[in-house]
């Protein structure tokens, strides 16, 4: 197997995201998931993502997408993962799913291989300790969407090396990536702030103090924001949402990060956001 072969477990829309981005600097993402659906439908979104760069592009210089996806290798079988050199784990944000994963990855992956956790919220030394290579475990916080965002928040656990910081900071310099270093907090820099963010704009909806809209038009147009919080939870997933802000209250125990009832009610519905075309805006 080539040495830019890399695992991905996932093909949701941060797994796909990031084997999109791998595929484009010239790696050979492997894609795993646990239906042939998911991974269908992440083929599609691959190629309409390509088509869109092409379209935004309009210069002729982007790469068809039919030779990005010719370096990507979809599969629900774990055992293509036995010669990889990193993996990039980007499951749902729940403890027990991502022990399965690791103890598989554990048993399968070359005893070289690091773990990159693409995790929203959980510690990275509590995922270390689902294997037996912690100081080869470490967080990479990809930012959505991922071909486009061009620096991650990298985590390392209380176990993880210098060897497989630096490694993983050379990976992240081939895709194009700068990195910030951050201590081992639940949600770390980024979801600790942002998800209290975005559950108080929530808030602000179900005590109907504005509109999503003009939440959103607040943040964008008064404090320069690409996007507001209600959009961004749109983006992200208001499921993701949910889960993260479950993790911080469970981790922190502080009620601050307790969700809002109506961030509850919209994933009860299936609300959640682009990815199912309904979330705070509907999506075409």
């Amino acid at each position: 197997m080539s040495k830019r072969s890399i695992g991905v477990i996932g093909a949701g829309v941060m797994g796909t995201g990031v084997g999109q981005d791998l595929a484009q600097n010239g790696f050979e993402p492997i894609i795993v998931d646990a239906t042939q659906d998911v991974l269908d439908k992440a083929r599609r979104s691959i190629r309409q993502a390509i088509r869109a760069q092409t379209l935004m592009k309009g210069d002729g210089t982007s790469e068809p997408a039919g030779d990005v996806l010719g370096r990507i290798t979809f599969t629900t079988d774990y055992q293509a993962l036995s010669a990889t050199n990193f993996v990039i784990e980007n499951a749902t944000e729940d403890a027990t799913v991502k022990r399965d994963i690791y103890a598989e990855l554990d048993r399968i992956c070359p005893e070289a291989c690091i773990f990159i956790a693409n995790t929203s919220c959980i510690p990275i030394t509590r995922l270390g300790g689902f294997t037996n290579r912690p100081q080869q475990v470490i967080g990479v916080h990809f930012m959505n969407p991922v071909p486009l965002k061009k620096t991650v928040e990298m985590i390392p656990g209380v176990h993880t090396t210098p060897e497989t910081v630096e490694k993983t900071k050379a990976l992240m310099a081939d895709l194009g990536k700068a990195c910030v270093v951050v201590g081992d907090s639940p949600g770390f820099v980024s979801n600790r702030v942002l998800m209290l963010t975005v559950n108080e704009a929530i808030f602000l909806i179900q005590e109907s103090v504005a509109e999503p809209k003009d939440v959103d038009e607040v943040f964008r147009a008064c404090m320069g924001h690409s996007m507001g919080p209600l959009e961004t939870a749109d983006l992200i997933g208001l499921d993701t949402i949910l889960n993260s802000l479950l993790v911080l209250y469970d981790y922190l125990g502080d009620p601050k990060f307790r969700p809002c009832a109506l961030l509850t009610k919209m994933v009860d519905a299936g609300q959640l956001g682009r990815k199912s075309g309904q979330g705070f805006y509907s999506y075409a």
